[in-house]
C-alpha cells in the first residue's frame, strides 16, 4: 500500500520490532539499548510503555495504529546488537523479520525470501534490487553501521514500483541530529581462534549541527578472514562470492539544511561509495555430499596448474549511490517531498570451468572465465500529501515515480554477452487515500505502471549454439489496487484486514543467456511476460504496559508466477513460469515483566505452491523447496539491563526439518539447526562503550538449508563459534 511507503520511525523508539500494525513496541532506555549508547547517554526505563508509535517519512507521517499491514521496525538498539554478533547484512533480518528465511552467510541471497518471494531491498528508498537480472548480491551495498534503522514492509506491495514480490526492506541511514560537532571511533576484532579467521575493522563518524545546517559523515574500513565450521575445517569459497577472505571500503555524506517560515522546507544531498573485494588467498575445494564432507579452501588463489598464471581476477561488489531531497512540510495545506537519485552497481562473480563456458572457437582447452552484473538506475520520487482534504480526517496522497533501468551480464575475461543489455523505462503515477472514522481507519488506492523493456538483437553462448535473437519491446502496463481497513478496540486490542497487488518483471536475464534455438524473439518469449501477485492478509495486535502479540495470516497468489529450480548438467538456475499459491502466518511476541527485562519471541510458517507443469489449468501439487521458500522459523531472544550503564543478551534461532514433495522428481530433505548467540555490552564514564558478541555460542555443526540440496558448488558447512570484541567512543 502506498501508505505504508518509505517508512521512518523515530529514534527514540530503540529496540522496537513491530509487525502486523504494531507488535512488540519499546521505548528506548531499556536492556537491549545499552550497548549502542554513547557515554553521554543515560539508560532509563520507564514504569509504562505509553510512547505512542509513530511513522514518518518522506512519503507520509503516519501513526502506525492506523495503517493496516504487517509491519517489522528494527530499531537502532537492535541493529547494533546484530552488529555486535556479525558483519553480515542480512543477518539482522533473519533474526528480527518473521517472514524472512536464513541468511546464507555470503555475499549470495539466493533463497533468501521474505514470505517465499524475492524481497526489494532499498537504501534510503533507492531501489539496490535488480530484478531484470537478479544475481542475488543485492543486498550487501553499505556498512552497516551508517544504518540508524531497518524497516520492512510484508507483503506484496506495488508502492515502490517493480521488485517487491514478498515485501520492502528500507535500510535508513543516519543523520546528524544533535547540536555541535560530534566524533565517533569504533574498532572490531572478530577471530574464530585460528590465525586466518582474524576481522578487523575501524571506522569512523562526524555529525555536525548549527545554523540550520546539519552534516553527518562516515567511513570504515574492514578485512575478514576465512570462516569455518564447528570442526574446525575451512569453510568454501561460494561461487556466488562470498564475504569471508575479503575487504570493504566504505564512504558516506550527507548534508541537508531547513529553511523558510518554521524551517518547513529541506534540502538534503546524500552520496554513498561502498566496495566489498576478494582477497584471492583460497581456493574452493570440492568435498562429498555421499561421504557428508563439505566443501573446503585451501590456501592459495585458483591458478593454471601448468602455467602457474591466475585464472580469473578477485570478485566484488561496488555500488555507488547519490541522491538530492526536497520537502516541504507547508505547501497549500500538504506536504511535498521529491528524491531525484542515480545508483551505480557492479558485481563481479568467482570465475569457473563450468559447461557453459566453454568456446572451441576462443580456445581449444578448458576456459576459466568469470560474470559481471553491471547496472545503472536514474529515477524521481515524489510525493503530495493533504490532510483534511474536503473534510475532517480525510487524507489524500498522490504522486509519480519515474525510473530508468540499465542492466546487462557479460563474461568479464573473454568479454562475450551473457546477457544483453536491459534497458527498463517505467512511469508511474499513483493516489492513494485514507479516512479515519473514530477507532476505525480505511484506505484505498491506485498505482498505474506503464514500463517497456527494450533489448537490442543479440547472439547466445557457444553452449546455448550461438543463435541470433531478435530483439525488441517488451511492454508492461498494469492497474494496481490496494485496501485495508484496522479497527482499535481499546485495551490495546486492534485488528486489520488488506489487500494488496503487486507487479515485479522475472528473472529475465536466465532465459534470455538460455535461448538454444534459432528463430527466436524477444518479444515471444513466454518467460519474460510480468509477474502480477495479489496479497490478502488479516490480523490482530495487543500493545500493554508489559508487552505485546501480534499475528497476521496471508495469503499471495500470481496466476503466472516464477520460481527456480537446478538445471541437473550445468548446476544453473532454470526459470519456471508456473502459477503460485504461497500461505502462511507470522507469530511476534514480546513480555517485559520488569523495567530491565525484555523477552521477544517469533514465529513463521510459509508454504508455497506450484504446478509440476506450465499453464493455469494444472493442480498446484508441487511444494516449493528451499531455493524459493526457507523451512519455518522461530527466534527468541531475552535481555537484562542489570546496570544503567551495562546490558546482557542470549538470542536462539531454529530452523525446522521438512520433507516434501515425497515420491517426485522436486523430493527434497532438509535437516533443521538450533543455534545460540549472546551479546554483553558495558558503558565506561569517558571511556567508551565495550561490546563482546559470541555467534554459534555452543559451536554447533551444521548445514545451512540452501547447502541441503544439490547446487554448484554450495555444500557448506554454516560458521562455528566466533567472537568478536567492539569498542566505540564519541568526543
Amino acid at each position: 500500500m502506498q501508505m505504508l511507503a518509505r517508512l521512518a520511525l523515530g529514534t527514540a523508539l530503540a529496540g522496537t520490532m513491530c509487525s502486523a500494525a504494531y507488535a512488540g513496541s519499546l521505548p528506548s532506555g531499556t536492556a537491549a539499548d545499552a550497548a549502542a549508547q554513547t557515554p553521554d547517554q543515560t539508560a532509563t526505563a520507564p514504569e509504562e510503555d505509553t510512547t505512542p508509535i509513530v511513522v514518518t517519512g518522506t512519503r507520509s507521517p503516519k501513526a502506525i495504529d492506523k495503517i493496516a499491514g504487517a509491519i517489522t521496525i528494527i530499531s537502532p538498539a537492535e541493529v547494533q546488537r546484530s552488529l555486535t554478533i556479525t558483519e553480515d547484512a542480512t543477518a539482522v533480518l533473519a533474526r528480527t523479520v518473521p517472514g524472512y528465511s536464513e541468511s546464507n552467510q555470503t555475499l549470495n541471497t539466493l533463497g533468501e525470501t521474505m514470505r517465499g518471494r524475492t524481497a526489494l531491498y532499498m537504501f534510503d528508498g533507492i531501489p539496490q534490487s535488480t530484478p531484470l537480472r537478479d544475481g542475488s548480491r543485492n543486498a550487501t551495498f553499505t556498512d552497516m553501521a551508517t544504518i540508524e534503522r531497518i524497516e520492512v514492509i510484508g507483503g506484496a506491495s506495488a508502492s515502490e514500483g517493480i521488485g517487491a514480490a514478498g515485501g520492502i526492506i528500507n535500510y535508513i541511514s543516519k543523520r546528524a541530529t544533535e547540536p555541535g560537532t560530534h566524533f565517533g571511533v569504533t574498532g572490531r576484532f572478530g577471530t574464530q581462534f585460528d590465525d586466518d579467521s582474524a576481522t578487523w575493522k575501524i571506522g569512523g563518524t562526524l555529525s555536525h549541527k548549527s545554523g540550520g545546517i546539519d552534516v553527518f559523515a562516515a567511513g570504515s574500513y574492514l578485512t575478514r578472514g576465512i570462516t569455518y565450521d564447528a570442526h574446525g575445517r575451512r569453510i568454501g569459497i561460494s561461487a556466488s562470492s562470498s564475504v569471508a577472505d575479503s575487504k570493504q571500503w566504505d564512504g558516506f555524506l550527507k548534508i541537508g539544511t531547513n529553511f523558510g517560515d518554521g524551517d518547513s522546507q529541506r534540502v538534503e544531498g546524500v552520496a554513498s561509495y561502498f566496495k566489498l573485494k576478494a582477497n584471492g588467498n583460497y581456493h574452493y575445494v570440492a568435498g562429498s555430499r555421499t561421504l557428508g564432507i563439505p566443501d573446503t579452501a585451501e590456501p592459495g588463489p585458483p591458478t593454471d596448474p601448468i602455467t602457474g598464471q591466475l585464472l580469473f581476477a578477485p570478485d566484488f561488489n561496488k555500488f555507488q549511490q547519490y541522491a538530492l531531497n526536497y520537502s516541504n512540510t507547508s505547501l497549500f495545506g500538504g506536504s511535498l517531498v521529491a528524491t531525484a537519485y542515480y545508483a551505480k552497481q557492479e558485481m563481479c562473480f568467482p570465475g569457473d570451468n563450468g559447461i557453459d563456458k566453454q568456446d572451441p572457437r576462443i580456445s581449444p582447452g578448458v576456459i576459466f572465465d568469470q560474470s559481471e552484473i553491471l547496472s545503472k538506475k536514474y529515477g524521481l520520487r515524489t510525493s503530495y500529501t493533504r490532510p483534511d482534504f474536503l473534510l475532517q480526517g480525510f487524507e489524500l496522497r498522490f504522486g509519480i515515480d519515474a525510473v530508468h533501468d540499465q542492466t546487462q551480464q557479460y563474461l568479464a575475461l573473454t568479454n562475450r554477452v551473457w546477457v544483453p543489455p536491459l534497458n527498463y523505462t517505467s512511469f508511474g503515477p499513483y493516489v492513494q487515500l485514507a479516512y479515519d472514522l473514530g477507532p476505525v481507519t480505511l484506505s484505498g488506492g491506485w498505482r498505474h505502471e506503464d514500463g517497456k523493456v527494450k533489448v537490442d538483437d543479440y547472439t547466445t553462448t557457444f553452449y546455448r549454439n550461438s543463435v541470433l535473437v531478435k530483439g525488441g519491446n517488451l511492454k508492461y502496463k498494469n492497474d494496481l489496487l490496494n485496501a485495508g481497513i484496522i479497527g482499535r478496540f481499546g485495551g490495546g486490542f486492534s485488528a486489520f484486514a488488506t489487500y494488496g497487488e503487486g507487479f515485479t518483471l522475472p528473472n529475465a536475464g536466465i532465459p534470455l543467456r538460455n535461448v538454444n534455438t534459432p528463430g527466436k524473439t524477444v518479444e515471444g518469449l513466454f518467460d519474460l511476460q510480468a509477474v502480477v501477485f495479489k496479497n490478502k492478509e488479516v490480523g490482530f495486535n495487543w500493545r500493554g504496559r508489559m508487552g505485546s502479540v501480534g499475528v497476521s495470516y496471508y495469503q499471495s497468489k500470481s496466476d503466472l508466477g516464477s520460481s527456480l529450480t537446478v538445471d541437473p548438467i550445468t548446476k544453473d538456475y532454470v526459470l519456471n513460469r508456473r502459477p503460485i499459491k504461497i500461505y502462511g502466518f507470522d507469530v511476534t511476541a514480546e513480555f517485559r515483566p520488569t523495567s530491565t527485562v525484555r523477552l521477544n519471541a517469533l514465529f513463521s510458517h510459509v508454504v508455497g505452491k506450484t504446478s509440476a507443469a506450465n499453464g493455469v489449468t494444472d493442480p498446484l501439487d508441487v511444494t516449493l523447496g528451499v531455493l524459493n521458500i526457507a523451512p519455518d522459523k522461530a527466534n527468541g531472544q531475552i535481555s537484562w539491563q542489570f546496570t544503567p550503564e551495562g546490558s546482557i543478551s542470549f538470542g536462539a534461532t531454529s530452523l525446522f526439518s521438512r520433507n516434501i514433495n515425497k515420491g517426485k522428481s522436486t523430493e527434497e530433505h532438509t535437516k533443521g539447526y538450533t543455534l545460540f548467540d549472546a551479546t554483553a555490552g558495558y558503558r565506561v564514564n569517558d571511556v567508551g562503550t565495550f561490546s563482546l558478541g559470541v555467534e554459534n555460542l555452543f559451536n554447533k555443526f551444521y548445514f545451512l538449508s540452501s547447502s541441503q540440496i544439490d547446487i554448484y558448488q554450495n555444500y557448506f558447512a554454516g560458521r562455528g563459534r566466533t567472537v568478536s570484541l567492539t569498542f566505540h567512543r564519541d568526543f
